[in-house]
């Protein structure tokens, strides 16, 4: 007789695939990892109208509601932070109410089902701050699987400045976590930890070292990206996707094209857009630059993957990258990225598949860019060969289906039906 699935509480109240980052990643790792066991997904009411068409059929979804406490902290989120592109570390610390809330309505729902032992194992997926607890962890009588959680990476000391215009203040007291109730217990009674990065993994709480496993959040569908042949070109495109916001450094692309007379021969395309606007506007205009450089403004998906398509060369300076995303869908599209070793992106960008520039200062990536894109235009076959080992490697590793399968090894390991610890990256 077949063994039955595993039958999993999956906790993720940030669980909506119309919305942008981490919600639209948590609906897609819900999904794949309902499509390969028993998944009961517990959520907040304000994602029904866009899950609803989203989830598989006969899924089992209840819709929480805590806009009591949740609508209120996102007025003074507002209030005090109206520009959503700043203050991520003050927005994360006042979801600290809305997530106990929240935590507490699933308690409230599902204790008598937990208690009987209905559920396996209880995943509470999001949010995937390491800062905020998790109190069901501790209340729950069946193993918990807490993350994956992403962030600790500190700011470099040589950008403390881009520190200030995202008004980032609340980093010198973002230690202060560690004393918020049920942060150490909800570590501690977790059965896995599932930690994005190093960074992350070195900011928990070391006594659970060995249940905590390096674990991205990133992923990707491998069938919705075509195969990608690699056409001669006479003008190569460097694509740059992202908010343009300081810590993302922009800048630094549209400096590399300011001093090379050769990357001006080729084009730079910018897409996202953000505070930096207007800067970066008045950069190409007084530069003379607008035969080279077009800031296209926010596109619809669709539009950013023709972009992508059309690339040579994906170009990401970010300084402080928790993760780095957009990097897959670049690599999808068989285009080879230029990223600093640092943070997210310095993993999934690994040896053979772009470039990885040392993090320094301003003037020092400038100069590293602007000499490995003068590099790489010349060179079309590294592209590709670059390109295609970058898709090979961002399929195996990083397909939801895989990612689900891996899943589904942790809900084992910590039940006892598997010995090895899962690795994410085996």
């Amino acid at each position: 007789m077949p063994e039955r699935p595993l039958r999993v509480l999956f906790v993720a109240p940030d669980c909506n695939p119309k919305w942008h980052s981490l919600p639209a990643l948590i609906a897609n790792y819900y999904r794949a990892v309902a499509g390969v066991t028993d998944v009961t997904l517990a959520t907040q009411v304000r994602n029904e109208e866009n899950l609803t068409p989203f989830v598989r059929e006969g899924a089992k979804v209840e819709y929480l509601d805590t806009e009591s406490v949740a609508a209120p902290v996102w007025w003074l989120t507002q209030k005090l932070v109206p520009d959503p592109n700043q203050a991520m570390t003050l927005r994360v610390a006042l979801r600290y109410p809305s997530s106990m809330a929240f935590e507490y309505a699933v308690w409230k729902r599902f204790r008598p089902e937990l208690e009987a032992g209905a559920f396996d194992v209880v995943h509470r997926a999001s949010p995937m701050s390491p800062v905020v607890p998790s109190p069901l962890m501790t209340w729950s009588p069946v193993p918990g699987v807490l993350g994956p959680v992403l962030g600790a990476l500190a700011w470099p000391k040589t950008f403390r400045r881009e520190m200030r215009r995202e008004r980032e203040w609340m980093n010198y007291l973002r230690p202060a976590h560690r004393l918020l109730p049920y942060y150490r217990s909800g570590y501690r009674s977790a059965a896995a930890i599932l930690a994005g990065y190093p960074h992350t993994v070195n900011d928990l709480p070391q006594e659970n070292r060995d249940r905590i496993i390096e674990f991205s959040e990133g992923g990707i569908t491998a069938s919705d990206f075509p195969e990608r042949t690699h056409e001669p070109y006479e003008r190569a495109t460097v694509l740059f996707v992202g908010r343009m916001v300081p810590f993302k450094q922009p800048e630094v692309l549209v400096r590399a094209f300011e001093s090379s007379p050769k990357l001006q021969r080729h084009r730079l395309v910018m897409v996202g857009d953000g505070p930096e606007i207007p800067r970066l506007q008045a950069i190409v205009k007084d530069a003379g630059l607008e035969d080279c450089v077009e800031l296209t403004g926010s596109l619809p998906f669709d539009e950013v993957l023709e972009q992508t398509y059309a690339a040579q060369i994906f170009g990401f300076p970010s300084i402080r990258e928790q993760g780095g995303g957009v990097i897959h869908l670049a690599a999808m599209a068989s285009v080879p990225s230029v990223v600093v070793r640092y943070g997210g992106p310095a993993y999934r960008v690994p040896e053979g598949t772009g470039v990885r520039v040392p993090l320094g200062d301003f003037d020092t990536l400038v100069r590293s860019f602007r000499e490995e894109l003068e590099a790489l235009v010349d060179d079309p076959e590294r592209i590709a060969q670059m390109g295609r080992a970058a898709r090979e490697y961002t399929a195996r590793v990083y397909d939801w289906d895989r990612k689900a399968k891996k899943t589904v090894e942790i809900y084992e390991w910590v039940l006892g039906r598997r010995g090895e610890k899962p690795d994410f990256y085996r």
